[in-house]
């Protein structure tokens, strides 16, 4: 542990020791959900690359959102194993902040990125005769270029702001990642000025994300009610029903922790909403996609149907 007025070159982290008892059976927990992120959302991307029928900006997105989670998972889930495996997690002050910057890249990324998708379902559902121009190939890489640019520019500023500051209190974090509220705890100079820059930044992302999928929403929703047959909202509300279950997981929880202030007085629920969409909703997400979608359900029974083939070949 570092005492006051020296300065912290490494981090311990905490994790759920007050769960010491659980520390193995957690690791393996953990590890099964990883390996079903990874297996699922590469899954994903290499269906939407190799089937021709998915060869949409829909599917073009979502392969990026699969790919923005195993990112997403490979930041948090292999060093929280480690903290699990050696009870306590030493990690140095330079991983540390890798960490947070690539943990922050990814989630600021899939908020573009959703936000991107609520605009591509509203393209499709309210103006059909104009989507094959509006999303051509060049605007699709655009909006995906756009996504990953403001989420590095967020990142950067983020992580300067963070670690620049003084840690010299203690260096144990009591959590199970390099996230912001645990480590302010560890400052020993003015922190103030710097983490209002910081949440600011968290809640314009936040802010932006939400305001245009929110509009591209409601304006899908008019779309759909001005259908008349019962079968034809149900139609086009079933394609923009994935993404909505995405949504309402991953800006739930980071509206909870992140906006919701005042960290300390329940680190445990904090922790618990953490694990939620640092761990779970990556693997949850090929999974909604797929149960609930005709055409990658259908694109798995065609692969499915091909390894079959040349199985017997």
């Amino acid at each position: 542990m570092a005492e006051n007025g020296t300065a912290v070159t490494e981090f311990v982290l905490l994790g759920f020791q007050l769960w010491a008892e659980l520390q193995t059976g957690l690791f393996f927990v953990f590890l099964l959900v990883y390996l079903i992120t990874l297996g699922g959302n590469l899954g994903v991307m290499a269906l939407v690359q190799s089937d021709p029928r998915l060869q949409t900006p829909m599917y073009f997105f979502l392969s990026h959102l699969s790919f923005l989670d195993v990112c997403y998972a490979s930041v948090i889930v292999p060093q929280l194993l480690e903290t699990l495996r050696s009870d306590k997690g030493t990690i140095t002050f330079e991983r540390c902040a890798a960490q947070f910057f690539f943990f922050t890249l990814c989630a600021s990324a899939e908020c573009f990125l959703l936000a991107v998708m609520a605009y591509d379902r509203y393209v499709a559902v309210c103006k059909p005769l104009l989507y094959a121009s509006a999303m051509t190939p060049q605007a699709r890489l655009g909006l995906v270029a756009g996504a990953y640019g403001g989420a590095a520019v967020n990142s950067v500023v983020r992580t300067g702001c963070t670690f620049s500051i003084s840690f010299c209190k203690s260096n144990q974090v009591d959590f199970f990642f390099c996230d912001l509220p645990p480590l302010l705890k560890l400052a020993c100079s003015e922190t103030r000025p710097r983490e209002r820059l910081i949440y600011l930044l968290a809640f314009l992302v936040i802010a932006t994300s939400v305001s245009v999928i929110l509009i591209s929403y409601l304006f899908i929703l008019r779309a759909i009610l001005k259908i008349r047959s019962a079968g034809g909202r149900a139609k086009t509300f079933s394609t923009c029903a994935s993404h909505i279950t995405a949504v309402a997981l991953f800006f739930g929880t980071l509206i909870f922790i992140y906006l919701k202030g005042n960290m300390g007085k329940s680190l445990w629920e904090d922790k618990i909403v953490s694990v939620f969409y640092t761990v779970v909703i990556p693997m949850l997400n090929p999974l909604i996609y797929s149960l609930r979608n005709k055409e990658v359900k259908e694109a798995l029974k065609r692969a499915f149907g091909r390894m079959k083939v040349s199985r017997v070949e």
